[in-house]
């Protein structure tokens, strides 16, 4: 039976938003002939903070990657303000799992996030004083600028996903797609995240974002896609932040719903 769907809902023949920041399209992507995801429909609305959550192996990250074209389709279609990714690439910015990179390679931070610049000076230009100085100011901006010149490799974690988020600022987009961003970092780094996403958003960004902590879903997150292959429910957190769509989300899983459960209680 397919998911109720309160996120937009999209019933069958009917338009998808012309203007809206990600819209997918009846999506499936499997790997060696195996569904990751199946036959996902919604659209993103404009200027809001929407958290992805699900457990482990229910493709978030992946629903991430396709949208960004890193990951082949088995059908589907997503659009990024109405045209295809590759022609909205400008207009997204990218913050990938801080454990899927190769810190060892020999940058420095204000490296890293001047190639967030790339996609507006172009990729065959060398990055110039201008390009140089906006790295320093989003590396100011999340807390480091005087990291700006030490390697990659000497950077704690939170650090580390400071700089990915300074270059997904130089990149001066309007959607981000971030996963997990909140996974192994400090009290610190994780209160610099939170605000940065609330700025954006004062800014009329949109953000889609991979997270994994249960308990702070309601004081993170306007929105929600819960996720486990399909979409289970979607929508302003009020509405579908229930025990109910956790327990189809997550299964047995009882301690993490006890302690959702309880987050929604203190938050009334």
């Amino acid at each position: 039976m397919k998911a109720t769907r309160l996120f937009d809902p999209l019933p069958r023949g009917q338009e998808h938003a012309a203007d809206a920041p990600l819209s997918i399209h009846d999506l499936t992507v499997a790997y060696h002939r195996k569904p990751v995801l199946w036959d996902i429909d919604l659209d993103v609305p404009e200027g809001n903070l929407v958290g992805v959550i699900g457990p482990n192996g229910a493709g978030k990250s992946t629903l991430l990657k396709a949208c960004i074209d890193s990951i082949p389709r088995a059908s589907g279609d997503i659009r990024v303000y109405g045209r295809p990714y590759r022609q909205q690439r400008q207009r997204v910015a990218y913050v990938p799992q801080r454990e899927s990179v190769d810190w060892d390679f020999p940058v420095s931070a204000r490296d890293v996030v001047a190639m967030g610049t790339y996609g507006r000076i172009g990729w065959c230009r060398p990055v110039g004083r201008a390009q140089r100085q906006e790295a320093h100011e989003a590396l100011e901006h999340v807390g480091i600028g005087h990291l700006a010149d030490r390697q990659i490799s000497q950077l704690s974690g939170g650090q580390q996903q400071r700089v990915f988020l300074a270059r997904a600022l130089a990149q001066k987009a309007s959607l981000y797609l971030m996963d997990e961003p909140f996974a192994a970092v400090d009290a610190a780094t994780e209160r610099a995240i939170v605000d940065l996403l609330k700025e954006l958003k004062q800014q009329g960004k949109t953000c889609v974002v991979v997270h994994h902590d249960l308990a702070t879903v309601p004081s993170y997150f306007d929105r929600l896609i819960l996720l486990n292959m399909r979409v289970v429910a979607t929508g302003p957190v009020a509405e579908v932040f229930t025990n109910e769509n956790l327990k189809k989300t997550y299964g047995g899983k009882l301690t993490l719903l006890t302690e959702a459960g309880q987050a929604l209680v203190n938050t009334e």
